[in-house]
């Protein structure tokens, strides 16, 4: 079972107000009790209202749920552009409301986009307002990505290449931060840019094609 379904789950099974130990979750799912406590700690630092605790069982306090939802990058993109529009607003309800929504949402995406090592480090400890500037980027990069379009990309704050000409291969969500993995022709290597700390993005002229070992399946290749 996936974690987004096991997460689910166990929502579901403690709506019905009753005390569950963990023992008794854990024959549910089909999963270990050590995984259950994961879970449910996962649960409860995303907001949702769970009482209880280890040795002793959980329950649900309160809830409004929602059935499994199956969200398109563009459409993730606008929930989190919204969120962070009204983490700015100032509200400190409505800020404190949104924070715990994001929560919740990073809790549920998928894992093992990329195996542990390939995924970037650290981006889900960066603050929710930071992680909102890469979003205006985002447009450009789907359309590059469309077109197959070359990029000239200005990172300063990165040592390794802060000019950089790139071919934009996929888009992907970690925990509020934005990356694109790319085939660097400034490094002659495969990167994962954030796009919260790209400062200017130019499309250029040129297209480019499928080349051998610069492709996302070599990248995914090597990354396994």
């Amino acid at each position: 079972m996936r974690r987004t379904d096991r997460l689910f789950a166990l929502a579901r099974l403690l709506r019905d107000g009753r005390l569950h130990r963990a023992e008794d979750l854990a024959r549910r799912l089909g999963v270990s009790r050590r995984t259950v406590y994961r879970d449910m700690d996962t649960l409860i630092a995303s907001g949702v209202p769970i009482a209880g605790e280890r040795g002793l069982g959980y329950t649900a306090t309160a809830a409004v749920t929602l059935p499994p939802l199956n969200l398109t990058l563009p459409e993730l993109e606008a929930l989190q552009l919204g969120l962070a529009a009204v983490e700015r607003g100032g509200d400190p309800d409505l800020v404190a409301a949104a924070r715990s929504l994001a929560a919740k949402l990073d809790a549920t995406l998928p894992e093992g986009r990329l195996p542990p090592a390939a995924a970037p480090a650290g981006l889900a400890l960066h603050a929710f307002a930071e992680a909102s500037r890469g979003f205006r980027h985002l447009p450009a990069l789907r359309a590059a990505l469309r077109a197959r379009q070359k990029l000239r990309v200005a990172m300063p704050a990165d040592p390794a290449a802060p000019l950089r000409v790139v071919r934009p291969l996929r888009l992907d969500y970690w925990g509020r931060v934005w990356t694109v993995t790319v085939w660097c022709e400034t490094t002659e290597g495969f990167a994962d840019l954030r796009a919260d700390l790209i400062e200017t993005l130019t499309p250029l002229p040129q297209l480019f094609a499928d080349e051998p070992g610069r492709t996302l399946a070599d990248r995914q290749a090597a990354a396994s």
